[in-house]
């Protein structure tokens, strides 16, 4: 089972289970990381799910749709390392993945 690092908004690093075929939003919910709101379900409809990705794993992930594009508009503090967390689905190839969670609730 692939491990999410995730930094938390109070500086807290927790490491989580996360199962394969679900996202990394699913992952934050399930294990109530702040910060991490997901108003829309994961849909892709908001941004309120928005973190940001260690520079290292960037080149791992699937490419930013024109969709999450957008969404992403909407996100606070978005840089080159934004991502919408519904948009990743947990492969094994994720194991250790580094997500720092945005402040998605400013």
């Amino acid at each position: 089972m692939p491990i999410i690092v995730f930094h938390c908004l109070d500086g807290e690093r927790r490491e989580v289970d996360a199962k394969v075929g679900n996202t990394v939003m699913e992952t934050a919910i399930d294990a109530g990381i702040d910060g991490i709101v997901a108003e829309c379900g994961g849909a892709c409809a908001c941004a309120t799910c928005h973190a940001f990705i260690e520079p290292d794993w960037m080149a791992k992930l699937p490419a930013v749709s024109d969709m999450e594009d957008a969404m992403l508009d909407s996100a606070l503090d978005r840089d080159d390392r934004s991502r919408l967390t519904c948009q990743l689905e947990i492969t094994e190839a994720l194991d250790g993945l580094e997500v720092v969670v945005a402040d998605n609730e400013g």
